[in-house]
């Protein structure tokens, strides 16, 4: 293996797992919001928190094309094994998204009889979040293959550890939409937000510590990496700076003066959550059957397509930063972009 075989399909791993971090951070918050809609009651309060994210919503899930897209052309027999197996979750998943993409413009539209699309936002952020949980508990349980060929059943992703995951998901999205709402609005939202916080900080927590000591019962292989030695003492701070995140997103939820402490807390929690998985999971990318290099495209595609996305992930990220940018700052009762 010469130094571009070796080095391309590791810059597509890298390149695949930035986007879907960042699908993950940016899209979290919102399908969050749309989770947590229930447990606000007036009209005013649903108004201000879909405004929170109406200028974001949809330029978050660019992150999950780039993440879908990167792995069908940068490893082929990964996207041809994984999407068989997990092809019910996924398609729930898009089916949300797209309902809840539909509710969200209807909504308005429908004033003053949108209560169904009410319920279709909360139940397509719902769903979308729990598929996503349940394709990420799929995906690392194992999926069957046979001389590179996928062996399984078409529902072997249902069992109760991807069922922990998906709970653990929408957990973890209520959490960075609570935050999000703590951050980005004022009155009653943000105080509702602050007691709706800190319950979700503890499921999702204890879900964290649930995954973490089951998938090292159940998967030999990642109670391998993290508890011999001296992989223990290189790895212990990833827990220990878990529970100072804990710490300070407790601390920031009750904080008014500094009201981005939580939610950043929130992130850096969710990442630190996603490294650890990446460590347990490190070199394969169909765990535990296809390393990055076995499921890689040729280097004459992989070259050709990464000159493609450097020059139009600039352009992707400085959109975002831009967005992100122009609507700064706090939205109060009664503000909005409709």
């Amino acid at each position: 293996m010469n130094l571009i075989e070796f080095g391309l399909p590791l810059i597509w791993a890298a390149l695949i797992g930035t986007a879907v971090a960042l699908y993950i951070i940016l899209d979290g918050f919102d399908l969050g919001v749309g989770i947590l809609y229930p447990f606000f009651k007036t009209e005013a309060a649903h108004d201000q928190m879909m405004n929170t994210v109406a200028p974001f919503w949809d330029g978050n899930e660019t992150w999950l094309v780039l993440g879908g897209g990167g792995l069908w052309v940068a490893f082929p027999k990964a996207y041809a094994i994984i999407m068989p197996a997990l092809y019910i979750p996924i398609i729930v998943m898009l089916l949300a998204l797209v309902f809840r993409g539909v509710a969200f413009e209807f909504r308005w539209v429908a004033k003053p009889h949108h209560f169904k699309w009410n319920v279709a936002f909360t139940l397509g952020s719902l769903f979308a979040a729990f598929a996503q949980g349940v394709v990420l508990g799929g995906l690392l349980q194992g999926i069957k293959v046979v001389d590179n060929h996928f062996a399984g059943g078409p529902l072997d992703w249902l069992t109760p550890f991807s069922m922990m995951c998906g709970l653990g998901m929408c957990c973890g999205y209520a959490l960075l939409g609570a935050t999000w709402l703590i951050m980005k609005t004022e009155g009653e939202v943000a105080n509702q937000s602050r007691v709706i916080a800190r319950p979700f900080l503890l499921a999702l927590s204890g879900i964290i510590l649930i995954i973490s000591l089951w998938t090292p019962m159940i998967i030999p292989r990642i109670a391998e990496v993290w508890f011999t030695l001296p992989n223990f003492y290189y790895l212990s701070p990833v827990p220990i700076l878990t529970i100072l995140l804990f710490i300070l997103c407790w601390l920031g939820i009750s904080d008014n003066r500094h009201t981005m402490q939580a939610f950043f807390s929130a992130v850096v929690l969710f990442l630190l959550a996603y490294i650890g998985l990446v460590i347990s999971n490190v070199p394969y990318l169909v765990p535990p059957s296809l390393t990055v290099w076995q499921a890689a495209a040729a280097p004459e595609s992989q070259l050709f397509l990464l000159l493609g996305t450097l020059v139009l992930l600039p352009m992707i990220l400085g959109y975002t930063v831009f967005v992100y940018w122009t609507f700064r700052g706090k939205l109060r009762e009664g503000e909005g972009y409709h």
